[in-house]
């Protein structure tokens, strides 16, 4: 079952910039997310790396571990903690480049496109 004591962005394993922060909760405004859904943050297997990153609103699952970051529900597997330790999640608008990104110190290699990773 998952852990349903919610811990604070102290406790969390990633942060959110102020600018994805807003990006985000505007998102969570105007797109209807259900109750009871939050951001999950994580990574899967897959990408020309090894590992690709996992964002997107979701619902609680077994294994997650749920943080409150800027007042966005966060759902991180405790499985992905050690890959994500340390990484913050940004939002870029510029005319190079639009969306979300991740700056993770335990990335060892990255993709041009940087949608995925290999750790140490």
């Amino acid at each position: 079952m998952a852990d349903t004591a919610t811990q604070t962005s102290q406790d969390a394993p990633v942060s959110i910039s102020s600018t994805a922060a807003s990006k985000i909760q505007k998102i969570m405004r105007t797109k209807k997310i259900p109750d009871g859904y939050g951001l999950r943050i994580g990574v899967k297997g897959g990408g020309c790396s090894g590992m690709s990153y996992v964002l997107g609103f979701d619902k609680e699952r077994d294994y997650d571990q749920q943080y409150e970051i800027d007042g966005i529900p966060v759902f991180i597997d405790k499985r992905h903690g050690l890959y994500l330790m340390g990484t913050t999640v940004d939002y870029h608008d510029g005319l190079n480049a639009r969306g979300f990104t991740f700056e993770n110190p335990n990335a060892t290699e990255t993709c041009g496109c940087g949608s995925s990773f290999a750790a140490r």
